[in-house]
């Protein structure tokens, strides 16, 4: 499954909705660092690889934006350990 997720800079926000339910992975940025804060995937739409699918989202686009990453959520920080291709954007 690949979502359409946006990516809303002024909110700090990917989001996607999946069968009419919002899935949203929410940062801060400062100084070129993205905190991810959070990730909510309602239980609705729970295990499609919705999370999996916004936190990728996320990485990519801090390693094209040439940002560092703190994983502050537990479901980034589980999944930046599952694929240490990735490791290199830690902070």
């Amino acid at each position: 499954m690949s979502p359409d997720i946006q990516h809303d800079r002024h909110r700090h926000r990917f989001e996607t909705r999946v069968d009419g339910v919002a899935c949203v992975l929410d940062y801060q940025l400062s100084e070129r660092v993205m905190t991810v804060i959070h990730t909510v995937v309602p239980e609705a739409v729970a295990g499609r690889g919705i999370a999996a699918n916004l936190t990728r989202m996320a990485m990519d686009t801090a390693r094209q934006e040439g940002w560092k990453v703190v994983p502050a959520c537990s479901y980034a920080e589980a999944w930046m350990r599952r694929h240490p291709e990735y490791a290199d954007l830690r902070a």
